[in-house]
């Protein structure tokens, strides 16, 4: 195929949109990749569908290959199937709902299990059906609050979700292996460089759960991995080793102390510091107690929760939120301290919580025996020694303080180190969730019936054009893996000589005749310092230039990637380009 760029439906921008402000958003725009039309919303222009469409395939044909078999479900999906799960409440103002001219509830779709489980319930009844894997290639929605960083966090978006019907549990746990073999081959052949952590399954469900995090310094996820193991996960998922439990007989009695304007960890250590009590106080030494309130879906009142955590540790709120996903959570305001006068703000303790019936939970790190500087539920007084089990027993345990380098890994093995992702695919063990939902069951050899176990697999595929730009480009453009390119070779015509111009077509319908894609800037009154700066920004990686070494018989060939230059004969070059290419 020759796409000639006088004809093409391109125009290259040299300014960054005011919006971006990732280099995948500038860049996608700026080389006629994608253009915004709403919040969250992008066309996608000729050279941008050719990238998303490659990567679409790579998805495809991996996921044929091990036996998957794809279908297609409409985008607007009917409220009853996410009624009986329950998710037509949770998902809440994150999912576009709309109503038919008969009034009829409908939504578009943010993901589809309920939709697989009623179609494979209504084809197959027996356990020689089983077992099958069925996927799709599909536009999802989500009304995002705020849509960002162009095409990766958007409000409308292309996704390839796959689900998995078992007889068994051993038999779900090797299409979850299918799954993940998969997905490294996908994302292997994409040349991504990215990382399998352990995650939560949140509002999906489930056990097992996985998530493939394309590495990237701009990426809204966090995780971690451990320096001398294996070990690695999303933060969300991280579980603190707790301490060994101590002693409750020989701390000393709890007392309380004044303590004048300490309403902060800071001013509390510093006070104590100097109140000549005997011993050196840090910010670990105290119990920072932090009130929030949980609402669940489709419920009006809040509830007051508060989470007791060593006071060197700030919560994390995307810890927090996954750990009550789909319950919203918020921290309480001015009016809810004045609705609970209980509740003596900087000076909170467990006390008060306790006494009034609000749920307290603790950091793993607060165990049995030991002792804390905490608020003592008095303006200006805090109370020191007091010791979890003896004075105070929490009602349960919650892990959403920051996890931070240096931690110990969760395996016992090494420290972690925090890097940053973007998240490209999502694998989760669903088990019987939707199963039991929809009783689907198939009937078994003793015509009894089997309850069916599912799996959940999902790929990003209009993320991942954006992920792959996040890291592959430089200053000059993007450089796009040579199987993801819009085209094979980006041929140059550098110069308005009517030769250059022959020149330049003979070479293209070569290459062509050869089986290679060629992307022809044949623009008569653009000059090649223009197309070169275009063909760098559009990122081809194989770049060739026809200019005035062609009456000496010979042509350059630049490297993309690494701006290497190379002349080859112009009689050469058909078949040099094409060992690049499939070499």
């Amino acid at each position: 195929m020759i796409t000639r760029m006088s004809s093409l439906f391109l125009r290259t921008l040299r300014e960054d949109p005011a919006d971006a402000e990732v280099p995948s958003h500038k860049l996608l725009v700026r080389a006629g990749y994608v253009r915004r039309v709403a919040p969250g919303g992008y066309t996608w222009l000729p050279l941008g569908l050719r990238v998303l469409r490659n990567i679409e395939q790579v998805v495809r044909e991996e996921m044929d290959a091990f036996g998957a078999q794809e279908i297609q479900f409409p985008a607007l999906l009917p409220r009853e199937p996410y009624e009986a799960t329950g998710r037509w409440t949770e998902y809440g103002p994150n999912v576009f709902r709309l109503k038919d001219r008969k009034g009829a509830d409908y939504m578009l779709g943010p993901t589809h299990e309920e939709l697989f489980a009623l179609t494979v319930k209504g084809e197959y009844n027996s356990y020689k059906d089983y077992p099958v894997t069925l996927y799709q290639i599909q536009t999802k929605y989500r009304d995002e609050a705020r849509p960002r960083a162009g095409i990766l966090r958007g409000r409308e978006f292309l996704m390839k979700d796959s689900y998995s019907f078992d007889l068994s549990d051993e038999g779900l746990s090797e299409s979850y292996q299918a799954h993940r073999d998969a997905y490294i081959r996908i994302f292997e052949r994409l040349g991504m460089e990215y990382v399998i952590v352990s995650a939560t399954s949140g509002a999906m469900g489930g056990s097992a759960s996985e998530e493939f995090l394309a590495v990237a310094p701009t990426g809204e996820d966090t995780f971690v991995r451990s320096t001398e193991s294996g070990y690695a996960a999303n933060v969300e998922a991280v579980t603190t080793p707790a301490p060994p439990e101590q002693s409750t007989e020989d701390k000393p009695e709890s007392q309380v102390h004044h303590t004048p304007a300490t309403p902060t960890i800071q001013t509390l250590v510093d006070h104590l510091n100097g109140a000549g009590l005997g011993r050196t106080f840090t910010a670990a030494d105290t119990l920072k107690n932090v009130l929030v309130k949980t609402r669940k879906p489709g419920e009006k009142d809040w509830t007051l929760l508060a989470i007791g955590l060593p006071g060197d540790r700030e919560v994390d709120f995307k810890r927090l939120e996954a750990a009550f996903e789909p319950a919203e959570v918020t921290l309480l305001d001015d009016a809810d301290f004045a609705r609970n006068g209980f509740l003596v703000k900087g000076y909170i303790g467990p006390g008060a919580l306790l006494a009034n019936g609000v749920r307290f939970l603790v950091d793993p790190r607060v165990v049995r025996g030991t002792a804390w500087v905490t608020g003592a539920d008095k303006a200006d007084h805090h109370v020191v020694d007091l010791v979890a089990g003896r004075d105070f027993t929490p009602d349960g345990v919650i892990d959403v303080a920051e996890v931070r380098e240096g931690d110990p890994s969760p395996d016992g093995h090494g420290v972690l180190v925090a890097a940053r992702g973007i998240e490209i695919g999502h694998i989760f063990q669903l088990g019987r969730k939707y199963a039991d939902a929809f009783s689907l069951d198939a009937l078994g050899p003793d015509s009894k019936p089997i309850r069916i176990t599912m799996g959940s697999y999902g790929i990003g595929v209009s993320r991942l054009v954006a992920a792959i730009a996040e890291q592959s480009h430089d200053e000059k453009g993007i450089i796009w893996p040579r199987n993801v390119a819009p085209a094979d070779i980006h041929l140059v015509v550098a110069g308005k000589d009517e030769a250059l111009l022959a020149g330049g077509e003979k070479l293209a319908g070569e290459l062509h005749a050869a089986g290679l894609s060629v992307l022809l800037d044949d623009r008569p009154k653009v000059s090649p310092g223009v197309k070169f700066k275009d063909a760098e920004l559009i990122g081809v990686p194989t770049i060739l230039v026809v200019g005035r070494g062609l009456a000496d018989g010979q042509v350059e060939v630049k490297d993309r990637r690494s701006g290497d230059r190379t002349d080859v004969a112009v009689d050469a070059v058909v078949e040099h380009l094409v060992g690049l290419v499939r070499g």
